[in-house]
């Protein structure tokens, strides 16, 4: 079982895409699956929405980040390669390759499995030294691949833009000092809310005008009064923990509220999408 995955870069700086992905990712769980397929790269992330974990796809389309790219599966029907890893230190490795002329990842076996980056930097005086990082990751089995796969987008109540995440962030890291959970809210008019209740206080922070997915909101309109909310009840950590993971503002940012189950977050990065789940609070 082999990977086998190069960048060759066309400037001697080189910002590569993954480095800022797996940064995210690391922020979002300690440890994911790196899913491995000749077109697309996924970080996965599968704690069971019902048990009260999130869930995470996020997506890499192959031709996008690496000029050269060699993989052989379990066999050529089951063409795919799943690892467990913690998600920080591969994104430690990938930050040292900012600068880098190329970068190759392989997967290999030093007394137990690792996934080898070896990365050519170049130096003040135009030669280059490589720097290898070997993160060690677990293969995991054929017969559990069953609990990795995409996760189902569930039937929403309603589906709304986002606004600018940073100010979503900021909210809510304030009233995370009052509350450990929040309700978010919204309809089919462009409205949200976060809002929070105690005993002692009630705070809600509106938001306007942020549109509607054309799609769900049409399909929504006909059983459901525009005006009529929809909303669930969030741990305000798992909430602020994706926050503080969106380092770069999405191309474009929909949550999708399931009354009282989930909410869904869909989010376009450039050439990465990222699916994340939260359930409802219990």
């Amino acid at each position: 079982m082999e990977v086998v995955v190069q960048a060759q870069c066309p400037s001697p700086s080189l910002s590569l895409p993954a480095a800022g992905v797996s940064n995210m990712v690391s922020k979002l769980a300690k440890a994911c699956t790196l899913r491995i397929s000749p077109e697309k790269l996924n970080f996965i992330v599968s704690d069971k929405v019902a048990n009260g974990g999130v869930s995470m796809w996020c997506e890499l389309e192959q031709e996008n980040f690496f000029s050269e790219f060699q993989m052989e599966g379990v066999s050529a029907e089951n063409n795919e390669i799943y690892l467990e890893l913690t998600a920080e230190n591969l994104s430690r490795a990938l930050k040292t390759a900012q600068n880098a002329r190329a970068l190759k990842v392989k997967l290999t076996n030093k007394h137990f499995p690792c996934l080898t980056i070896s990365i050519e930097l170049l130096s003040v005086s135009s030669s280059s030294r490589i720097v290898t990082h070997d993160i060690p990751v677990k293969v995991i089995p054929r017969k559990l691949w069953k609990d990795l796969q995409e996760p189902a987008v569930p039937d929403a109540d309603v589906s709304i833009y986002l606004p600018v995440l940073k100010t979503m962030k900021s909210i809510v890291e304030k009233m995370k000092n009052i509350s450990n959970h929040l309700i978010i809210e919204a309809n089919l008019s462009g409205e949200l809310n976060l809002k929070i209740e105690t005993e002692l206080v009630c705070v809600t922070t509106h938001f306007k005008d942020l549109g509607n997915p054309p799609a769900a909101r049409d399909a929504a309109a006909r059983d459901r009064d525009p005006a009529q909310m929809a909303e669930v009840h969030l741990d305000i950590r798992r909430l602020l923990q994706f926050l503080a993971g969106q380092q770069v503002g999405p191309t474009k940012a929909v949550c999708n509220i399931v009354s009282n189950k989930m909410v869904h977050f869909d989010l376009l990065h450039e050439d990465v999408s990222l699916q994340y789940f939260i359930p409802a609070f219990s």
